[in-house]
Order: C-alpha cells, then structure tokens, then sequence
C-alpha cells in the first residue's frame, strides 16, 4: 500500500510539471526562456506601431497563403519572415488592412547623406530593414536578417569592395551539416580587424535577428534548392540588390567566382537590434 501511494504521489507530481512547464507553447504565446522564438509579435520594430495588427496564431493546417492568398508576400515582408519559418505554434503580427501594407516600408523616402551618391545602401538594424538609395531618393526597399545578440552586424559607414554571385560561407554549414553555408549573390562591405568577412547575401528570414554579423536578404530559390521549400520561389531581394549595386551595367560581365571591385556603392549601418518584449503585445 505505501509503495502504492508512493507511485500515485510521483505520477501525480510528473503530471503537474508537465502541465505547468513554462517551456512549452501550447497557447498562442511564446515561451518566457526563449524570447521570440515563436512569438513574433515580442520582436518590437518602431515602424509597426503605425499600423494596425493583431497576433495570429499559427495552427497544422495554416500557410501564409491560406491566410492571406496573394497578399501573403506583403505580410511575410512585415514580419520579416520566410514561408519556411512560418510554422505550426508560432504567433505573427497580422495587418488588419492588408491594403496598408503594400507600400510599407520603415526607411525614408530621402535621406540626406545619401544625396551625393549614385548607389547608397542604408541597413537599419533596429527595424532589421535594407533601403536602397539613388542621389539620396529611396528607390527600394526589403528587410534584412543581421547578426544576432553576441554577433551583432558592426556599425558604422562602409564601402563595397568585392561581389561573389555563388559565395558560400567558409565558416558556417547547412542545418543539415552536408554543406557549407550558401551565401548567394554577396556583396562583401567590411572586413574585420579579426580578418572576419562581412557581406550583404542570399539567406533565410526567421523573423529577427539571426546571423553571424551578415546582412541576409530573402531568397527563395536558394532555400528551394538547399530545403526544397518553398515549392513555387517568389521573392529574390539578394539578386535585385545584387544586379543594382555591383551589376554588370556597372562593373562589367560577371565571372561567378569573387571579385574585387573599385569604387562600390557606401554601405551604412545604423541602430541596433530590435528590443525583445517580456511578454505577448498586439496593436489594434
């Protein structure tokens, strides 16, 4: 009998630490010991304030296309987010006029230190935002992935000094370790005292900050081709950047291998990484 008890007493107990283990997201709410890891709406971007949106939860059956139809692009980009990152548990920030969205964008239609220069790149890690720049006019825009907390992207005014179309990492592998680190369509704007290169590439987008110190910019068909996901690639921001910046109508026929180029456009870096709230936020 007390053996007995004893047994009840220790399944009762394992029930209660199962049921009452914060680590797990079985609500629409993320877990307190991994910050915005499936709630997207703890990531606090200054420019999402200005419109309005409510958290989705994200359910098995639920893509950003089923939700959002044609207008999924729109709702990826303000979040940041990849379709591939979009998945079964998680919270995302969802527009409640889709029809706002289409000409988001967190950066300025002019900006001032740009005026002097024909190609100027402004990344603003605290939106985790890339604008494009002719004579100080915005002429697009997209968001961008930076180096995480411990591998924050450095700071500071930069210039292009190298393109390499098929870059891969010599640092870093696949999450499946069968291959290095694809970084397509680089654009290399600093190097470090540590002789660490950092460059603007193709990447994946999970919605906040996650690189090495790199910039990443959305490119699906690299993820189709290291993932098979997405199915059907849409968005190509790293290759429009790319042919805009360090393009052959700019610097000649383009070898695929590293080369180092003259002159390139300025690169500069502002901000800082994007305060992680301690709990759920909506704004509607």
């Amino acid at each position: 009998m007390v053996h007995t008890l004893k047994y009840l007493f220790l399944a009762a107990l394992l029930i209660t630490i199962v049921v009452y283990d914060s680590t797990w997201t079985h609500h629409p709410a993320a877990s307190p010991d991994d910050p915005a890891k499936e709630d997207l709406t703890r990531v606090l971007y200054p420019s999402t304030r200005s419109i309005a949106w409510k958290p989705v939860f994200i359910r098995p059956q639920d893509t950003l296309e089923s939700l959002y139809g044609k207008n999924w692009v729109h709702v990826a980009r303000f979040n940041r987010i990849d379709r591939r990152h979009v998945y079964p548990g998680m919270t995302i920030k969802s527009p409640l006029n889709i029809d706002k969205l289409k000409n988001y964008t967190p950066m300025s239609r002019e900006y001032e230190p740009a005026r002097r220069y024909y190609r100027y790149i402004l990344v603003n890690l605290e939106e985790q935002w890339l604008g494009a720049y002719e004579y100080g006019i915005l002429k697009f825009s997209f968001p961008a992935a930076t180096g995480k907390k411990g591998y924050e992207t450095p700071t500071g005014i930069f210039r292009v000094d190298a393109r390499h179309k098929n870059h891969t990492s010599s640092l870093y592998k696949t999450e499946d370790e069968t291959a290095q680190y694809p970084m397509d369509y680089a654009i290399r704007f600093h190097i470090g005292k540590d002789n660490v290169a950092y460059w603007i590439h193709a990447r994946d987008l999970p919605g906040k900050p996650a690189s090495h110190g790199c910039i990443g910019l959305f490119d699906e068909a690299m993820q189709k081709r290291v993932t098979s996901i997405p199915e059907n690639p849409v968005l190509h921001d790293s290759k429009k950047l790319y042919d805009w910046a360090v393009g052959e109508n700019l610097y000649g026929p383009d070898s695929g291998d590293i080369e180092l180029l003259e002159e390139g456009p300025i690169v500069e870096v502002v901000g800082h990484n994007p305060e992680y709230l301690s709990k759920p936020s909506r704004f509607d």
